[in-house]
């Protein structure tokens, strides 16, 4: 306002701003929510959710990261939060549901020194500290373990999968996971190992049942033969991989052919069909019995294929066409002329299987893949789509533990150890850092305690029992939550990777840290003729910040 009473507009009209404490309230309640919802959803008496999008599609799972994404959350803070899932699925790919549920915690113990007239930049002073002090203690009691010791990492693989679907199958999906992983793996000079999870290629069929999952030494192809004359069956297979149409090559300008006689167009077509022919004959020449062609395979090429005996698939996804070059040992060929013999890969066997409706190829016996197939069986889609979500955990976690090799138990003990260890460091610290850091310590025994709660167990009977067992030095005491005691995890073998902790408690801290440092939040208005901002006139600051549903619960 100007000293004549003209009004200043500096914000977009239909814009809502929200200061200070309320801001900071608000972005604290969105976060506290995303954690509430998928809190339930923790350990192995963890609830499931069932999640319906726009089109009707039915999701049901219990994987932290999977709901996240299916939500469509419009608040901004709880945005933050799913990214924070996000990332943690990316990094070490399990964890995503601890790190929404600790960030929601330290949130909501920042409220309460907020309140007390703590700044939130001692707070997050405190936090960062703790958080250090935290990773440096889970460092220091971690198991130190051989990286390619497979029976260590059937147990980590075999963990991650007990909170799902298929902790029933979890020893045998495990044992499949670490063959899968070892095979790929690439140790390197200084004796670590570099594993690229791409090259596991997991394919899922409804059918059978989730035992009949398998792992196959080489490649599926969701394609059928493109022959019914051509063989459906290669052993010991010579495999010739080219990223070229078997086709006679359009010109790429338009062009005019005139005939004015019907001897030419038998000449025109004779020699499409010699072209054809030759290369055929110079996919023969080289020795390849098997042939994968990226693009499409010409009719007549067909034939003279089907002729030759060479069993042929077209239309291979170029993802597949590398992941065959790697499983098999081939060079894919840019050309036909290209093709030379120490450029096919080969495989003990090809053959087209049905696979329910649909006919697959399978390649596989390949000697020394560094590309392999999990393909997954279970009686319905959604089942099948759950065990992926499964699969894809245990095998990050698997590779996590390839690439550090260092574990800690689970049930909630390394969160419970450190919590106790960083609440005897806080008193050491001076100032009201030292209730920040006391505050994360509490925070971090919220994991255990939401494992206490989806056991049905008393949650503050089992925090003092645990906290009496930590303070005995039981470190590797944590939730059981099958028999819903408080039991030694070492003893239980449930292990998790050092990494994947590690990630949960930098995510979390640097989110709500994140969320802490604001204290003024600016929606602008709405496009002409559309609605106002959810949080206008009267409506409680930032409102939903453009949609209904997580923001109109904010207010």
């Amino acid at each position: 306002m100007t000293r004549d009473g003209t009004p200043v507009l500096i914000l977009k009209e239909g814009s809502s701003q929200s200061r200070g404490k309320e801001a900071q309230r608000n972005n604290i309640a969105a976060a506290k929510l995303i954690a509430e919802i998928i809190k339930s959803s923790m350990g192995p008496r963890g609830m499931d959710k069932m999640l319906v999008d726009s089109l009707g599609d039915v999701t049901i799972t219990n994987d932290g990261a999977t709901m996240l994404k299916e939500i469509d959350v419009q608040h901004p803070a709880a945005k933050m939060l799913v990214e924070v899932a996000k990332t943690t699925d990316a990094e070490v790919g399990d964890g995503t549901t601890s790190a929404v549920v600790l960030a929601g915690a330290l949130l909501e113990r920042a409220e309460e020194l907020l309140d007390k007239g703590v700044h939130p930049t001692v707070i997050v002073e405190g936090y960062t500290k703790a958080s250090n002090k935290s990773i440096d203690v889970l460092g220091s009691f971690a198991e130190k373990v051989q990286a390619s010791n497979k029976e260590w990492l059937v147990k980590v693989a075999r963990t991650s999968m007990q909170t799902k679907l298929v902790s029933r199958e979890a020893q045998d999906l495990g044992e499949l996971v670490v063959q899968a992983i070892l095979s790929i793996a690439e140790k390197k000079d200084d004796g670590t190992y570099k594993v690229d999870i791409e090259n596991v290629k997991v394919d899922k069929k409804p059918g059978g049942s989730i035992r009949d999952t398998s792992m196959i030494k080489g490649i599926v192809l969701d394609k059928e033969v493109v022959h019914s004359g051509m063989p459906k069956r290669i052993e010991d297979a010579k495999i010739a991989l080219v990223n070229s149409a078997f086709e006679i090559e359009k010109t790429e300008f338009d062009a005019k052919l005139n005939i004015s006689d019907p001897s030419q167009m038998k000449k025109f077509l004779d020699e499409e069909t010699r072209l054809m022919k030759e290369m055929t004959e110079k996919i023969v020449a080289v020795g390849a019995n098997v042939l994968v062609c990226q693009k499409g395979i010409d009719d007549i090429a067909q034939h003279y294929l089907a002729k030759a005996g060479i069993l042929a698939v077209r239309r291979a996804k170029e993802s597949d066409m590398s992941k065959l070059a790697k499983a098999t040992g081939a060079r894919v060929a840019t050309t036909f002329d290209d093709i030379l013999e120490k450029d096919l890969g080969h495989a003990g066997l090809v053959e087209e299987r049905k696979i329910e409706q649909d006919k697959w190829v399978f390649i596989e016996g390949a000697k020394n893949p560094k590309a392999v197939t999990i393909l997954i069986r279970g009686g319905t889609q959604r089942i099948v789509d759950e065990v992926e979500r499964s699969l894809h955990d245990a095998l990050m976690v698997t590779k996590d533990v390839l690439e550090k090799p260092a574990v800690v138990a689970g049930g909630g003990a390394p969160e419970a150890e450190a919590a106790s260890q960083v609440m005897r460091w806080a008193e050491k610290l001076g100032g009201r850092e030292q209730l920040a850091a006391q505050k994360f310590a509490e925070a971090l025994e919220v994991i255990p305690t939401a494992l206490a709660v989806n056991a049905g167990m008393d949650p503050i009977d089992a925090l003092v029992e645990l906290r009496a067992k930590h303070a005995e030095a039981g470190k590797w005491y944590g939730i059981e939550a099958k028999a819903a005691k408080i039991k030694d995890m070492y003893k239980e073998q449930v292990f998790e990777p050092l990494a994947v902790k590690e990630q949960v408690i930098k995510s979390a801290t640097e989110a709500a840290c994140m969320l802490l440092r604001i204290d003024d939040v600016i929606a602008s208005g709405k496009m002409a003729g559309g609605r106002g901002p959810p949080g206008g006139p009267g409506g409680g600051g930032m409102g939903g910040m453009g949609g209904e549903g997580m923001g109109a619960d904010m207010d």
